[in-house]
């Protein structure tokens, strides 16, 4: 049901709100939307009592909080007191929310387009600041807030800062999109990651958008990926894996969904250059929605899922067991842009992985729903927020009266939230395996500050039959104080590849000799292990680290993008030793598939010559020569013309 509302420039913003008022009646969230197979959507909360809603999260206590969002672009200072953030209860397990409280209101909100909870303070991303507001009488009103982080990108820009998201090792993640363009200190200085590098969109080296961790506080820094156009949210699970969405050149039907492979490049600006996907090279795809990403030029990471048309938002892992079993331990994640929630079943690809889309709750007439956000309640239900509007991007906000909340469940699921409990070692143990983020945060900073009197509880979790929770058992196991290499070293013999995968990451936090652990991992028999040797070995230094590669280069499969870019990883900073030790050790037999592949992403000094070579050879089919003679273009000019004359006079 839709209302035709008079000029917004004629009636007051308080008319708007009771005009509105008509329409919620009229919405029967079973007759609206198509759910996925034993869901319910269930609507929560809706005007007058929130509008538009942007970043959602959910507390300890089950409690909804959001950016309640007058105030963007186009309407700037129609809402005088600036922007909410808001706070909902549902009291009595009906799904409905029954009480609405305003947490903050201020023009320091305005279009607040990320929100973190946490127990014991409130993230609000508002480019181009973070902000941290703390509550510190309890009362539900913020006291005082702090500045984390600031920066030169554009205000109110969708393509800017985003939300932060509580990490299982304790650390904190987050990311901004194209127009971030850069992280300030209090000093006004542009900061520097850990390894030294400038958080800056110039090339030198990142592009574009970026995915970062820091800690609470916002120290070591370090960013993680980058070259995303618009990756609006980021979300971890258990292990360590990120995940998040990306937006393309607005009607290319190129937007995707991508793993973060630490220290990759996703491919939305020309590495060399900082052309977009419209610049002719040598063996660009021929489908622009491929082309767009830059994915037939070394030095890119794969797209999980390329999903079409739309406008992608927020994003989560869901690890309950409330909802149907297909959805376990999937993404989920808003597309604004088509009306729909999706989940992306993952199975493993190679080194890598492959999705697949279910929706889970599509609008089946109202094209006006757009949901931005979602986040896990405690009892394993799932709330979206619904900024609804008749348009989506293009900086319009044409809707200011309506706002929805919707929650999916079961079929007469109430909503009970649950009071976890934090007391005592086993008690917090048990509120870890919880699915919501907040209460995990909580049971985290308990049994951290418990250090080794927690050992014993966190050992009997990693029993668990639930790998994810043996995971989040592990991080915590790793950082008790002296205990981090004798955990590392048992998860690295553990059955189950994504516990290895966990111990090489942890082994990272906790300054566990690399290239001991590497070594004895090299051989795994899980791609996705060794994979995460590859990321890890990036970070080792010194004559050892190329026999290392030379291992991991030795159990490349052709066909493996996921492995080739994380050997590219690898290799970035040490081309020359890492490219000859694996040439030391194959010879001649280094032209196969696989062999052809490595020289291909190779920016060694020897590359050029070995891809001349490939060029030349009469077995080398038509359709290939381009994406070689695109690979030259990655090595130094010296070494490119000389290949190039090379193929032109025919030598050997």
């Amino acid at each position: 049901m839709l209302l035709v509302m008079p000029s917004l420039q004629k009636i007051s913003y308080l008319s708007v709100l009771l005009l509105s008022a008509v329409l919620v009646a009229g919405i029967n969230a079973n007759e609206d939307f198509d759910a996925g197979e034993g869901l319910q959507v269930t609507l929560s909360s809706s005007e007058p009592d929130i509008v538009s809603l942007s970043n959602i999260d959910i507390d300890h206590r089950g409690r909804v909080w959001a950016c309640d969002v007058v105030n963007y672009r186009p309407n700037r200072g129609k809402r005088a007191a600036g922007d909410r953030i808001m706070i909902m209860e549902d009291l009595d397990g009906d799904g409905k929310m029954d009480s609405h409280k305003v947490f903050y209101q201020g023009t320091e909100v305005d279009a607040a387009m990320g929100l973190c909870v946490l127990s014991d303070r409130v993230i609000v991303s508002v480019t181009p600041k973070v902000w941290v507001f703390y509550d510190d009488d309890g009362d539900d009103r913020a006291d005082r807030r702090e500045l984390l982080f600031s920066g030169d990108g554009v205000e109110q820009h969708d393509h800017s800062y985003h939300s932060l998201v509580f990490g299982p090792d304790g650390n904190m993640y987050w990311n901004f999109g194209n127009t971030g363009k850069n992280l300030r200190g209090a000093d006004g200085k542009v900061l520097k990651d850990i390894h030294g590098r400038l958080v800056e969109d110039k090339g030198k080296p990142f592009w574009g958008g970026m995915v970062f961790r820091c800690q609470l506080d916002g120290s070591r820094l370090e960013v993680l990926g980058h070259n995303f156009r618009n990756n609006y949210e980021v979300s971890v699970d258990s292990f360590g894996s990120l995940w998040q969405s990306d937006n393309d050149d607005d009607g290319n039907r190129a937007t995707r969904i991508n793993f973060v492979m630490e220290g990759g490049n996703y491919g939305y600006l020309d590495e060399l250059t900082g052309e977009g996907w419209r610049k002719k090279r040598p063996g660009m795809h021929e489908d622009v929605s491929l082309r767009h990403w830059h994915l037939n030029d070394p030095g890119v990471v794969p797209n999980v899922v390329q999903t079409g048309a739309g406008a992608p938002t927020g994003i989560t892992v869901y690890e309950g067991r409330l909802l149907p079993r297909a959805y376990w331990d999937q993404v989920v994640h808003c597309e604004s842009g088509v009306n729909v929630v999706r989940a992306y079943p993952m199975k493993e690809s190679g080194a890598g992985y492959a999705g697949q889309s279910l929706a889970m709750m599509k609008s089946r007439k109202d094209r006006s729903f757009r949901p931005v956000d979602v986040a896990v309640a405690p009892d394993g239900s799932l709330f979206v927020s619904d900024w609804y509007d008749s348009v989506v991007g293009g900086f319009q906000q044409r809707d200011i009266a309506k706002g929805r909340l919707y929650r999916i469940a079961p079929e007469g699921a109430r909503y009970v939230p649950g009071k976890p409990a934090y007391d005592s070692p086993a008690a917090a143990a048990f509120a870890l395996k919880n699915p919501n983020y907040c209460v995990r945060y909580k049971a985290w900073q308990v049994l951290h500050g418990m250090g080794v009197k927690a050992e014993k509880a966190l050992l009997d979790l990693y029993q668990s039959q639930n790998q994810r929770h043996r995971a989040r058992a592990l991080w915590l196991l790793g950082k008790i104080s002296g205990r981090g290499e004798h955990y590392v070293r048992l998860a690295a013999g553990d059955a189950n590849a994504d516990i290895r995968v966990t111990a090489l990451r942890l082994a990272v936090q906790v300054g566990v000799s690399l290239p001991e652990l590497i070594e004895r991992m090299a051989a795994d028999p899980s791609a996705k292990v060794r994979r995460e040797c590859a990321v890890c070995l990036r970070l080792v230094k010194g004559p050892l680290k190329a026999q290392l590669w030379r291992k991991l280069a030795l159990a490349h499969e052709a066909g493996d993008r996921w492995s080739l870019e994380a050997l590219g990883i690898a290799a970035a900073e040490d081309w020359d030793a890492c490219l000859d030790a694996w040439l030391k050790e194959v010879g001649k037999d280094w032209d196969n598939a696989a062999g052809r592949e490595i020289v291909w992403r190779s920016r060694a000094r020897r590359s050029a010559e070995l891809i001349a070579k490939i060029i030349k050879d009469p077995g080398t089919g038509e359709g290939e020569r381009p994406g070689y003679f695109r690979a030259l273009d990655f090595q130094p000019a010296a070494l490119k013309k000389a290949a190039l004359e090379s193929i032109l006079s025919g030598a050997d």
